[in-house]
């Protein structure tokens, strides 16, 4: 048995009954502010039963338990939103299936609003409490590594800057790399050390091109109840910066040179959902409310029509019609960008721009698959012809949908890119989106776009 696993294995169910019992608490208070009573009815009683029956199988489903003190919380927060998404989903299920159309909207609503926040904030905070005790209380698993290589000093400086409670005793290597670090032994030095010091883990982190040294170690720790990790050094096979990713094919080690979320099947088929959603939501409740009065303004500040459509390239650079509430007066340059002050743009069109609210027809470009509501900004086509022979890398933003707004937005990077770093800094933070995309990361730009839509932004013209 691992030491100090203890209290990781106790832990998990302890969380899922104290989930239960704050969701079933939040069910209680929204059954309470939205009849005055704490006396809940046969029908209600039966969908807490089964708000705490689909907790489990959407948590269980989702491996929200699996908390360890190497657990983003940007992932934990992730998966506790997309448990919730699914719970509701099972919920819905069972309420349609009993055609139980009398229960309360408000009050289901109510129901996810408080329990959903209560767990997100007690996972969070369990998550920091458990990370500080696996630190400071229970920091007993000595480690060593086999390679003091360029992969062995990044898995040093994770070790030694993240706390995460393991005890580094050295490296073991023949040539090593940095004579700079702790360097115990050579590798035959290495049995009998891990044997005095009693160690934990063991780390092989030189080229992976040593089948017997591999799997001599492995045995090795077998017999002796220390856990064998692979770190592989695949500077010797790759000559690039960026850092290899491993899946597997059944028993088939893949490896890519990036992180590719969305090339998940469910991820994207989860992505497509929130934007279907989301779109219907804007379009039914905030569009009605500002439709009239953009048309009005237009109309009344410059001849033309109310939309403005362009082509734009898309996904793998395919061609579809991206619409925006028409912000200049009519002319022949539309492949030309907007500039500060550029006598194109009307004063309705100013507004509109420096508020967001003239991509609000883009919303339906969602719907029709077109584009989505977060991801690389759809650039013209005259910016693809030119920055795809000048921006290293550009070709990826063009991975997955364009989106209404994106990650170099809400980061600054809007507006005129006379300047190639300017483009260059956009393609870096869409690439970064790529990569990192968690539907937390969503609602956190979403986010952002509003707030800067609240407040205006000075590159929006």
């Amino acid at each position: 048995m691992i030491k100090g696993n203890w209290y990781s294995r106790l832990l998990r169910p302890l969380l899922l009954i104290l989930d239960i019992l704050l969701f079933n608490g939040a069910f209680i208070i929204a059954y309470y502010t939205r009849f005055n009573n704490y006396d809940l009815t046969p029908e209600y009683t039966s969908l807490m039963v089964v708000f705490s029956l689909s907790w489990i199988a959407a948590a269980l489903y989702n491996e929200i338990y699996n908390i360890g003190t190497h657990t983003r919380p940007l992932a934990i927060l992730d998966k506790l939103i997309f448990t919730l998404i699914f719970h509701g989903l099972l919920v819905s299920i069972y309420i349609v299936t009993i055609k139980g159309y009398y229960f309360s909207r408000l009050f289901l609503l109510h129901s996810y609003l408080i329990g959903g926040g209560t767990i997100i904030i007690f996972r969070i905070t369990v998550f920091y409490l458990y990370k500080y005790f696996r630190t400071y209380v229970f920091s007993d698993k000595k480690i060593v590594i086999v390679g003091a290589t360029n992969a062995g000093l990044e898995l040093y400086n994770f070790f030694i800057h993240n706390n995460t409670g393991y005890s580094f005793l050295g490296f073991f290597d023949d040539v090593p790399q940095n004579k700079n670090l702790i360097i115990k032994g050579k590798l035959k030095h290495l049995k009998d050390f891990c044997l005095q010091e009693k160690v934990d883990e063991l780390y092989f982190a030189l080229p992976i091109t040593s089948a017997e040294m591999i799997s001599d170690l492995a045995e090795f720790a077998d017999q002796h109840f220390m856990s064998f990790r692979i770190a592989p050094d695949f500077s010797g096979l790759l000559n690039m910066r960026k850092k290899p990713n491993l899946y597997f094919y059944d028993n088939i080690p893949i490896m890519t040179l990036r992180r590719e979320p969305l090339q998940s099947l469910f991820n994207r088929a989860l992505k497509r959902a929130f934007d279907i959603v989301f779109s219907l939501i804007v379009i039914l409740t905030i569009f009605p409310l500002v439709f009239a009065a953009v048309i009005a303004a237009i109309k009344w500040d410059s001849p033309g029509p109310v939309f403005f459509i362009q082509k734009r390239p898309g996904r793998r650079n395919k061609l579809f019609n991206c619409i925006k509430f028409r912000t200049m007066r009519v002319n022949y340059d539309t492949e030309v960008q907007a500039t500060k002050n550029d006598p194109r743009v009307t004063k309705v069109g100013a507004f509109l721009r420096k508020t967001n609210l003239d991509e609000l027809p883009q919303f339906f470009n969602v719907l029709m698959g077109d584009m989505s509501v977060v991801g690389p900004r759809p650039n013209l086509i005259s910016q693809l012809e030119t920055y795809s022979k000048k921006i290293n890398k550009y070709a990826v933003r063009h991975f997955i949908l364009p989106g209404i707004t994106g990650y170099a937005q809400v980061n600054g990077y809007r507006g005129e890119t006379r300047q190639p770093e300017l483009m260059e800094k956009r393609v870096e933070y869409d690439i970064m989106y790529i990569e990192n995309w968690s539907i937390a990361l969503d609602l956190k730009i979403i986010f952002l776009t509003v707030w800067n839509m609240i407040k205006g932004e000075k590159n929006a013209y």
